[in-house]
């Protein structure tokens, strides 16, 4: 089976533990307003490649990714489900470590032939970063384009599986920043229990320029990027929601 595939990267660092062989696939239904690649966001184009050439990929630096892994990113990975599955069930076949980067925009509870791929995909995942955009549904609507019922549900269904996860939210000034939000964002990470580490991360600007070269209007222009200490003073918040569920819980 052939996927196609936007770009790879050799020795990813920031896209699960370790270093990483770091695999962005093409096509993505989200126009989040801060999406630094709008270049994956179309389907069935860029660079098709079978699961099989990948794994060659990978093994040629294999001797680097000993505490690493495979990671398959967007675009919106899950949006080639197949392909991620056949790529996944061969690198398990050779022991390596795999990490599905999603938002989870994908997921609709219930039985259907596309959850039952994702249920055997979940049995050759080993870690999913799963990025929470923003925590209010229409505020999400607006971000993003879609509404975070599915993804939230998803992040439910990851926990129901005992998926390991590592929660992504940005730190966006004036639209995720607000501390209430962030505390609902807390209040509900608690009450999953199968979150291993949460990663907020200050909002950039650097795909601005990739816009203009697209021709693409830039939905934040104006919007200044927000700082490490913005970003560290609401991971501080969202865990402090975190551990106040979690105590309730044990109430």
């Amino acid at each position: 089976m052939d996927g196609y595939v936007h770009s790879t990267e050799s020795f990813g660092t920031v896209d699960g533990p370790g270093v990483r062989f770091v695999v962005f696939l093409q096509g993505c239904p989200m126009r989040c307003q801060y999406c630094h690649n709008p270049d994956t966001w179309q389907m069935n184009t860029g660079n098709r490649r079978s699961a099989q050439s990948l794994i060659q990929d990978y093994e040629r630096n294999k001797a680097f990714y000993n505490k690493g892994g495979i990671t398959v990113t967007g675009g919106e990975a899950l949006m080639q489900i197949d392909f991620v599955l056949e790529l996944f069930t061969l690198a398990k076949e050779k022991g390596i470590h795999t990490c599905l980067d999603t938002s989870g925009i994908t997921y609709r509870p219930g039985t259907s032939s596309y959850n039952e791929k994702l249920d055997a995909l979940m049995k050759v995942t080993d870690l999913v970063l799963l990025d929470i955009k923003h925590i209010d549904p229409e505020g999400h609507k607006v971000l993003t384009g879609h509404d975070n019922a599915g993804i939230l549900a998803f992040a439910k269904y990851l926990d129901e599986r005992q998926v390991d996860v590592w929660i992504r939210h940005v730190v966006v000034p004036g639209i995720t920043d607000d501390e209430t939000l962030l505390a609902r964002l807390g209040a509900f990470l608690g009450t999953l229990s199968n979150i291993k580490a949460l990663d907020v991360l200050p909002y950039h600007v650097m795909g601005v320029t990739k816009y203009r070269q697209l021709g693409i209007d830039y939905p934040l222009d104006g919007v200044p990027a927000a700082t490490k200490d913005q970003a560290a003073k609401a991971k501080m918040i969202i865990l402090a929601a975190y551990w106040r569920q979690k105590k309730a819980q044990k109430a």
